[in-house]
């Protein structure tokens, strides 16, 4: 049967660094509680992320009245839905036009057959797979499918879906667009456990073409691991102030687990030591422990996961493509590979791939 390749990635994320002022802005809210604010710096500095980007322009003074300089988040008077959505009608589709550019499709856009984006932060109909047709010049019958509130997997759903396109239509090139503006959810709190959530969390978007031309990188197969008893470890529900998320710190225990018993499923029988390339979502420094300890993996196994989260943070679904475009960018040696993303559920969506 077919094979599908990613033949390139292309990734973009918004002009405004916003990680140290909103460290600055978090200590500020955490002022009255000096335990509190000392382990949020504790731990700010132990996250392993030095920059996150956001479409949202910070503050001159983000521990002043307001934390962007927009006005869009005044202390005590943060937005609702309504208008959170209002702000990822205005952001989004530049932004992943840029991404898509950036692919430099050429005359190739006039042989895209499907599109497939994945999107959990932000949504309006006509959406965002209209907006790319019109903006890129896509063929207007171009079939699309929008892969909506999956959470940080849904990129490897999204390579699953052109998977089986490009395996059953040897003639489709599929366009996957994955576009997260994780900071337009921002909140008013003083919750500790909040304010590091926030603390991993930045905007960015990733683009690729898959198809059957033997160029980039080979998808073998894909495996959904839905750890048990796991269910409230993450949620993301919509809610009158944007969208809520729980994030519990027994996520890490709960990935290792998960994989150190299914490690033989998720590697189709291979052992991790026969795996050259590793592709992991950086959900944070803890996760990524918990994947190294699972798989015995060296120190060095996870480095480009580890330089994107230093980079950008963790952009949801995006998040995973930064790390396969740097895989391929930087000429990392090697021939098999394993990528895998972590979400609600909780689930670990895995795919085997190789250099073509």
């Amino acid at each position: 049967m077919q094979t599908a390749y990613i033949n390139r990635v292309a990734t973009a994320v918004p002009p405004y660094d916003v990680h140290d002022a909103f460290r600055r802005f978090a200590q500020s809210m955490l002022l009255d509680d000096r335990r509190n604010s000392l382990l949020f710096q504790r731990m700010a500095d132990k996250s392993g992320i030095e920059h996150r980007y956001s479409c949202l322009a910070p503050s001159n003074l983000p521990e002043g009245d307001c934390v962007d300089a927009e006005g869009f988040y005044p202390r005590g008077d943060f937005p609702d839905t309504a208008a959170r959505m209002q702000k990822f009608e205005q952001y989004a589709p530049p932004l992943a036009q840029e991404a898509v550019d950036r692919l430099q499709l050429g005359a190739e856009r006039d042989r895209i057959s499907h599109l497939v984006v994945t999107c959990c932060t932000g949504f309006s109909a006509p959406g965002l797979d209209l907006e790319l047709v019109e903006r890129c010049g896509l063929p207007s019958t171009v079939e699309r499918t929008i892969v909506g509130f999956m959470g940080c997997y849904a990129a490897i759903n999204a390579l699953k879906l052109a998977h089986h396109i490009v395996r059953s239509e040897a003639s489709a090139r599929v366009l996957v667009v994955n576009l997260e503006l994780c900071t337009l959810h921002l909140k008013d709190t003083t919750d500790l456990e909040q304010m590091l959530l926030f603390l991993l969390f930045g905007d960015g978007c990733a683009a690729c073409v898959v198809s059957a031309e033997p160029v980039g990188i080979a998808l073998d197969g894909f495996h959904a691991l839905l750890v048990p008893s796991t269910r409230e470890l993450i949620t993301w529900n919509i809610r009158q102030s944007g969208f809520d998320m729980t994030l519990s710190g027994r996520v890490p225990g709960a990935i290792h687990d998960g994989l150190q018993e299914h490690g033989s499923e998720i590697l189709a029988g291979a052992s991790a030591a026969s795996i050259d390339l590793w592709a992991v979502h950086p959900g944070g420094r803890t996760v990524l422990d918990a994947v190294e300890r699972a798989f015995e993996l060296g120190s060095t196994a996870l480095m480009a996961s580890r330089e994107i989260l230093r980079r950008y943070g963790n952009m949801s679904s995006a998040t995973v493509m930064f790390v396969i475009d740097r895989l391929l960018r930087s000429g990392a040696r090697g021939r098999t590979g394993c990528a895998m993303s972590f979400g609600p559920g909780l689930i670990a969506e895995t795919m085997l791939f190789h250099t073509a």
